[in-house]
């Protein structure tokens, strides 16, 4: 999905519990499969088949299906803001790396007792299933790399940031066709993961200095940060 994504566990003995290395191999091998579905990257990706009109999303991988149906519902959701058909072909990124991260998540759930963080590329989705303290997602400052904007606590759900400092002004407002200029980063935090990331690309599209008021009206029981560009 052109990112990096790691995983941290936390539990009674991660180093003994033979239940541990399988349900890790099972998260990445479910990131795989993902990737080599959906990358935009990947000539032989199924997206990059229907991005070429070579595949109907009809006759695709039941994942591809299920993530085209929510395309549409994030679209729907966000009034338009997150449309993954713009022009230039169909691109879920915006979704689909929520979505995979907590579909691979699932693996984990044999494992009783213990706590997990996976970070897609900066998104997260976590779980604490035990007594030990929230984790500890720190928001990187889109203005310098070497900084943070701010550190949120997590005990369940996802964290997911929208802006231009990682891969550079690949964001679209459906409704103009251009660039959007005035945020620099749009974190949102809720109970999942793939509608943290909807909001949070859609919220980033949409701009405006109501973006706390849009997102709170649009998706309840999620919160949003936003770093707006200096005048």
């Amino acid at each position: 999905m052109g990112t990096e994504m790691s995983l941290h566990l936390r539990g009674p003995r991660v180093d003994s519990d033979p239940a541990v290395e399988p349900a890790v191999a099972a998260v990445f091998g479910h990131l795989r499969a993902a990737d080599e579905l959906f990358s935009t990257y990947r000539p032989d990706s199924q997206v990059g088949a229907i991005r070429r009109r070579e595949l109907s999303p009809g006759d695709a991988h039941p994942w591809v299906t299920e993530v085209v149906a929510l395309c549409e519902k994030a679209r729907q959701r966000t009034g338009g803001y997150f449309d993954a058909w713009l022009p230039g072909g169909f691109d879920p990124s915006g979704l689909v790396k929520g979505w995979a991260a907590e579909g691979a998540a699932t693996h984990l759930t044999r494992l009783h007792g213990f706590d997990h963080y996976l970070n897609a590329g900066g998104d997260v989705t976590g779980r604490v299933a035990s007594r030990c303290p929230a984790w500890q997602v720190a928001v990187q400052d889109p203005q310098n790399t070497n900084a943070f904007l701010t550190i949120l606590e997590l005990r369940s759900g996802g964290v997911a940031t929208s802006g231009s400092a990682e891969r550079g002004k690949h964001i679209i407002d459906p409704h103009t066709g251009r660039h959007p200029g005035d945020l620099l980063a749009v974190t949102v935090t809720g109970p999942s993961l793939l509608w943290a990331d909807v909001f949070a690309t859609a919220a980033f599209a949409r701009g405006g200095e109501d973006v706390e008021r849009w997102v709170a009206t649009h998706a309840p029981g999620y919160r949003v940060a936003a770093l707006a560009r200096a005048p």
